[in-house]
């Protein structure tokens, strides 16, 4: 199995951006896809979650309501849609994937956001 994580870069704050991940190895259908971040010198955290039957879920903390997370099954892919970024959103993002939600079997390499203001 294998997750690819790109869309990173360095940005300004108030600016947005699109993460994806690519899965292969798996049957994507039947996996629950997520986002985490790590920032520097902080523990990883949670960001969003889509579930292999379409729920979503997102984090109290880490972006909701300016955090999107979307997939394509046809294509094997999970987005995070970030908007409105802030210095504080800077981190390196994971996508994972489990068969149950929550459970993240599956980690990708990461791709690091950083925002400046």
């Amino acid at each position: 199995v294998q997750l690819q994580a790109s869309g990173g870069g360095l940005v300004q704050a108030g600016d947005s951006l699109r993460l994806s991940c690519v899965a292969s190895g798996l049957t994507f259908d039947d996996y629950s896809m997520a986002w985490f971040r790590q920032a520097p010198g902080k523990e990883r955290e949670f960001v969003a979650q889509l579930t292999w039957n379409g729920g979503t879920m997102y984090s109290a903390d880490s972006g909701k309501g300016r955090f999107i997370i979307s997939g394509d099954n046809a294509k094997k892919t999970v987005d995070l849609r970030m908007d409105s970024l802030t210095p504080e959103d800077t981190a390196v993002y994971y996508c994972a994937a489990g068969v149950v939600p929550s459970t993240y079997i599956y980690w990708g390499q990461g791709t690091l956001v950083t925002v400046f203001s």
